[in-house]
């Protein structure tokens, strides 16, 4: 079964099934798995939910930031959207209810044991261990599955930023969905950035990529992540960075999981947000 990782798609559903036809997809031997943000800042990210989700097991999903934003509108409509935002016709499907209920049952990670591999959308500190991860990602899960609306009114915010055995129970939620859904930029001792969007070259110290840290504990487990447009395609020993700007006019991309050396399956996407949005 070939498994294909697809970037950010965040609501291009032309760029996505331009893409899964380029790939050839099939769906009696093939799996997609995406890395999160299915939706939003893009024109279809309706028609993006849909398809992903009517896939079954043949994709496989973790939640991004902007996944985890139309949950909080879904479940709080007197929210208001940012600009750029582009959830309405989501938000006024008659699917809506159904679309949210199954985007809340996707994980935070996607931890594939046997093949020491981890799929998330942003990233992990330097001190944790895949199995961590997962262990940590499994409890925010079950919080969110629990009670959606105060587990979505709690989580905003960027404190605390640095993880401490004794965080009191929200804190530690959110600080580990801070670290999936949002983290680029941290410190050796793990403290986030979540403000710095820039690429690396342009990182003042102390601050570097969650990944470039020496002593990292995930270091041999193969991660497979997005989020980090101004980073774009990034392929080094055991990661994988997929996000390539589809919506800021870059492309959509996908890599086959099990051929390393494989080039990326790449497809232009045209400029739907001017960038400097998150």
């Amino acid at each position: 079964m070939p498994r294909w990782a697809i970037g950010d798609v965040q609501g291009c559903h032309d760029e996505l099934t331009a893409l899964i036809k380029r790939l050839r997809f099939s769906a009696d031997r093939d799996q997609l798995l995406f890395v999160g943000d299915l939706v939003n800042r893009g024109p279809g990210s309706l028609q993006v939910l849909r398809l992903v989700r009517d896939m079954g097991p043949n994709a496989r999903t973790v939640l991004g930031n902007h996944d985890l934003h139309l949950l909080a509108h879904c479940i709080d409509p007197t929210r208001a959207l940012r600009k750029g935002d582009t959830l309405q016709q989501v938000l006024q499907a008659p699917d809506c209810t159904v679309l949210a209920d199954w985007l809340i049952q996707q994980p935070l990670v996607i931890h594939d044991a046997p093949r020491n591999e981890l799929l998330v959308h942003a990233g992990l500190i330097p001190q944790w261990t895949a199995e961590v991860a997962a262990t940590a990602a499994a409890e925010v899960s079950a919080a969110l599955q629990q009670d959606p609306a105060g587990f979505l009114g709690r989580m905003y915010g960027n404190e605390p930023d640095r993880w401490r055995d004794d965080l009191a129970r929200d804190d530690r939620l959110r600080f580990t969905l801070n670290v999936f859904t949002r983290l680029r930029y941290c410190t050796a001792e793990g403290r986030l950035n979540l403000k710095l969007k820039c690429a690396p070259v342009d990182a003042p110290a102390p601050w570097a990529p969650w990944f470039a840290h020496e002593g990292r504990r995930a270091a041999g487990t193969r991660i497979v992540f997005g989020h980090w447009s101004t980073l774009g395609w990034h392929r080094s020993p055991r990661l994988l960075g997929l996000d390539t700007g589809c919506v800021w006019g870059g492309s959509l991309t996908a890599v086959d999981l099990d051929d390393p050396d494989a080039p990326p399956v790449s497809l232009g996407c045209k400029a739907w947000q001017a960038t400097g949005a998150d």
